[in-house]
């Protein structure tokens, strides 16, 4: 399944905009979309029966998706149609990767990885030297870009509202200007280094094993479930969100009997509404 999956794949990113864009762009946005009920059954016959043909219709129905998020990165000033090749293949991953019986739609599970593929080739390629190694770096890298409106460097005053905005330090704000504004920087030796001993400092440099894509993707999935949290707790009364935030959160976590004596209840009692309110906040989350 693994050799016909992957040159499945192969054809379809060679099938994408390697002609003219806006026509590459009006086909796809013709493709029927498809309804949730044809989307769980083609899922199930790639998922159950290895049909491939399953898969490139799962494919093809979302590549106007691909489109719409890489036309968000145009900023970085590279081709759009690279954007959207890059796209493509997070897409293939995520069909391929994607359990109908989660009851999620394709394009919620797949815009995690439609997005990490293309922020992995624009870190790659918008600078010869990356201007991000971080997750955190990542992070301000891409909102760096989105907050600043020209090219001209940051006053004092932008610097400090860009850092409120995005939670860092203006400090870290204006090293990853500077970064942005550097220039390339040569990695490799120079075209006349004819010496066979001569080795590119990249292998001297560890591999860890970890995709990057998958760590962006987390990144984004952590940021998405954060927010969630953060939403789903305004459903708790105010004695069973202090519960799970002393019990879960808090640096020096409270004892069940400490909130006992606190509340003068029970321990036992403590427990019973630490075990609703997880329920009430994975039900809000869920929605």
């Amino acid at each position: 399944m693994t050799t016909a999956v992957a040159k499945t794949n192969h054809d379809l990113v060679l099938a994408g905009p390697v002609g003219s864009l806006d026509a590459y762009i009006q086909a796809v946005g013709a493709i029927a979309v498809l309804s949730k009920e044809d989307e769980q059954a083609l899922a199930r016959h790639f998922r159950e029966e290895e049909d491939l043909q399953a898969a490139r219709d799962l494919v093809m129905a979302h590549l106007r998706f691909v489109v719409h998020i890489a036309k968000g990165y145009t900023g970085y000033g590279l081709p759009l149609s690279d954007l959207i090749q890059e796209g493509n293949v997070g897409l293939m991953k995520a069909v391929k990767r994607f359990d109908p019986n989660y009851d999620v739609r394709l394009v919620s599970f797949a815009v995690h990885w439609i997005r990490a593929e293309i922020h992995e080739f624009v870190l790659k390629n918008w600078r010869i030297v990356k201007v991000a190694t971080t997750k955190a770096q990542r992070k301000l890298f891409f909102n760096l870009r989105k907050k600043k409106k020209s090219l001209a460097w940051l006053s004092a005053s932008e610097t400090e509202a860009v850092a409120e905005d995005l939670g860092v330090s203006a400090k870290e704000v204006t090293e990853m200007e500077k970064r942005l504004h550097s220039r390339d920087a040569i990695f490799d030796p120079t075209p006349d280094a004819d010496d066979e001993r001569n080795f590119t400092p990249a292998a001297y440099l560890p591999s860890p094993d970890s995709d990057p894509a998958t760590l962006v993707e987390a990144a984004d999935w952590n940021e998405d479930a954060n927010a969630r949290m953060s939403s789903a707790f305004n459903v708790l009364d105010d004695r069973s969100r202090r519960i799970l935030e002393e019990r879960w959160l808090a640096d020096k976590k409270m004892t069940l009997h400490d909130l006992a004596a606190e509340y003068g209840i029970s321990a036992e009692r403590v427990r019973q509404l630490e075990v609703n309110a997880i329920k009430k906040l994975r039900n809000a989350m869920a929605l």
